[in-house]
């Protein structure tokens, strides 16, 4: 299987808040995607500025938009639908991430309906376990009213 890289036709993030980089493999079970958080990456302008670390917030979306996206390319939902993190759960922060690192997901579905996913997975910098969490997302579209 072939990296997938057009991230921004699965999903309606965008930079600076598109936190993957190619979806590595995937089938009905789960994926595997990538990101390489750089110096550029905002966030590190505030947290620390003097040892930047990823936070940990921005791991659980990385790995909830791989998720996400990887089921979008395999058209599991309506276009255009939006993933709306709901709840997040069992989450374990175990090893720092760096400028420089890139962050390999393995995202397991659980369950996935039209309106609902449930997901967990885990983020590695090389064979190093760095975070791990569960989570739901609700599927719909964006409505202003």
């Amino acid at each position: 299987m072939e990296k997938f890289t057009d991230i921004e036709s699965l999903l309606p993030h965008r930079k600076p808040f598109l936190f993957v980089d190619s979806i590595d493999s995937y089938d009905d079970n789960g994926c595997v995607c990538t990101r390489k958080f750089t110096d550029e990456d905002f966030f590190f302008k505030g947290h620390f500025p003097e040892y930047p670390v990823v936070p940990g917030v921005i791991l659980i979306e990385t790995m909830a938009q791989g998720g996400g996206a990887a089921l979008s390319l395999q058209k599991k939902f309506d276009e255009g639908s939006l993933f709306f993190l709901a709840t997040v759960n069992n989450v374990k922060f175990k090893h720092q991430v760096r400028p420089g690192d890139t962050v390999r997901m393995e995202v397991v579905n659980k369950r996935c309906t039209k309106n609902m996913v449930v997901q967990e997975g885990k983020a590695y910098v090389g064979e190093t376990l760095c975070a791990q969490a569960e989570w739901m997302c609700l599927v719909g579209k964006g409505d202003n009213k």
